[in-house]
């Protein structure tokens, strides 16, 4: 009765995927159509094929290649992941130093915390009214008294933390699916992402919080005590860095819940016991870094959100499609006291949530920043300043460039996701399934930009590679095993 429960639970889950990847792949095809095809339909189309035609070229080779020598399989992955950190470095000298947005607030202030003087100057200020931030203020803090205050040394970090997020992903794909195959064209689809690893150039929390989620995962995956004490630590860390914990908090105790918890057909207690453990020493460390936070004096509010009514505010604003907005924003005197501002925002968030009521335009609303998040360009390009340095010509070649590695691994994830439909996948897979499902449902009430897609990349990177294997599995079985 329990495992019909767990494999009932099971299809249902991947059903959501299915039904995630498909409508992402149709409005990756809108976004395409939109913003290339009908612009300029000869290069779109051609561009189309060209990466089509490389990544299975480049697929197809690393298919063949043999997989029964450890040795061999090492120089493989050592091969991809260092043509990568050429490529990253690279990037990076053809961007500016210069660091925008959030990643300047951080950049920016690093020096002055170090010098003792506040990190903020008002109550509704960006450190006091988001002090969650603060934690990766003082991993920068940290960089920046080690190394000096040169953005290069956040750079090559940067490129340090995209290395060991691709060779985790090679990891958690080999745990999950037991073929090393698969495991390099997970890697492949991922690097050739210019979207995903285009940030690099700026003090961006994205990339170390998103390796030590991985790790998290992988920790679990172990199903060792210790295992799950060190995940429990770098569970902590990477929330400090990147506070989306909670949403990778919930997949992992859905995950406890429903196939940690059953197995061989009846209740496992004990392996509550192991994830408790986690999230205790998490809730430990996680405390502790805010009170040491504030006793330091660096910020008095600790790793708190005291602005959690901003991200509906934009979220559920239908005319931005819930994006940031400037005129939004300019609705706000910013300056006024948190008390203030919280009276307003709410105010703000009923009258969006009255006029989504009256329009009947909460399905528009999902849609659309379904697509923002998930199906069109992630901005990477933008926010890393290229088009300052290039000829607008040049840039909107690194755009469709970079939205191309974007579409690959929507294409090739949706590919996946069938996949798992018609198999009975590794329930180890659900760890990193669920996380990415929570995601995108609280993704549908706040603010999103294409960015905070990320995090979850890699994950869509696995089923990506299991995509693009199953492609060259099936091609095998129906035409015959080709020599190399």
């Amino acid at each position: 009765m329990l495992s019909k429960f767990q494999s009932v639970i099971s299809k249902l889950v991947v059903v959501c995927l299915v039904i995630f990847t498909s409508v992402v792949l149709v409005q990756m095809g809108h976004f395409y159509t939109t913003n290339y095809l009908k612009v300029e339909p000869v290069l779109a189309i051609l561009a189309f094929l060209c990466a089509i035609i490389f990544v299975l070229g480049i697929g197809y080779f690393l298919y063949h290649l043999r997989d029964d020598d450890k040795n061999f399989n090492r120089l493989i992955l050592i091969s991809l992941l260092l043509v990568f950190a050429i490529v990253a470095l690279i990037w990076i000298k053809l961007v500016p130093a210069t660091q925008v947005s959030d990643f300047g607030a951080f950049w920016r202030m690093a020096p002055k915390a170090l010098e003792g003087k506040p990190i903020f100057n008002y109550d509704n200020d960006y450190f006091a009214k988001w002090a969650y931030q603060t934690g990766f203020l003082v991993y920068v803090m940290t960089v920046v008294k080690i190394f000096g205050h040169h953005v290069i040394a956040i750079q090559l970090l940067n490129v340090v933390y995209q290395v060991l997020i691709l060779y985790m992903a090679y990891l958690l794909s080999l745990q999950l699916f037991k073929q090393v195959k698969l495991a390099r064209l997970t890697v492949f689809v991922l690097m050739i992402d210019l979207d995903w690893f285009a940030l690099n150039s700026q003090a961006d929390n994205q990339y170390l919080g998103m390796l030590l989620f991985l790790v998290t995962f992988y920790l679990i995956m172990k199903d060792k005590y210790w295992a799950y004490i060190l995940a429990g630590v770098t569970l902590a860390f990477g929330s400090i860095i990147r506070p989306i914990g909670p949403v990778i908090i919930a997949g992992i105790v859905v995950y406890a819940l429903l196939y940690m918890m059953i197995s061989a057909k009846q209740f496992n207690f004990k392996s509550l016991l192991k994830v408790l453990v986690t999230l205790v020493i998490y809730q430990v460390l996680f405390s502790a870094a805010g009170l040491a936070i504030k006793s330091s004096g660096l910020n008095a509010y600790g790793l708190t959100n005291r602005d959690s009514e901003w991200k509906f505010v934009i979220g559920l604003d239908a005319n931005s499609n819930g994006a940031y907005d400037q005129q939004m924003v300019d609705r706000f005197d910013l300056k006024e006291s948190r008390s203030k501002m919280s009276v307003k925002e709410h105010q703000v968030i009923r009258k969006n949530i009255q006029n989504l009521n009256n329009t009947h335009g909460w399905l528009k609303l999902f849609l659309g920043k379904n697509e923002v998040l998930w199906a069109s360009r992630s901005n990477a390009v933008y926010f890393s300043g290229f088009e300052k340095q290039h000829s607008q010509k040049f840039s909107n070649y690194a755009n469709l460039l970079g939205y191309l590695g974007t579409a690959m691994l929507i294409i090739f994830s949706w590919v996946g996701s069938l996949k798992l439909l018609k198999t009975t996948p590794n329930k180890q897979v659900f760890l990193l399934i669920l996380p990415l499902m929570a995601y995108a449902v609280v993704q549908l009430l706040i603010e999103v930009q294409g960015r905070y897609r990320l995090e979850f990349l890699p994950v869509i990177a696995i089923l990506g590679g299991l995509g693009l294997y199953s492609i060259f599995e099936w091609t095998r079985l129906k035409w015959g095993k080709f020599d190399v």
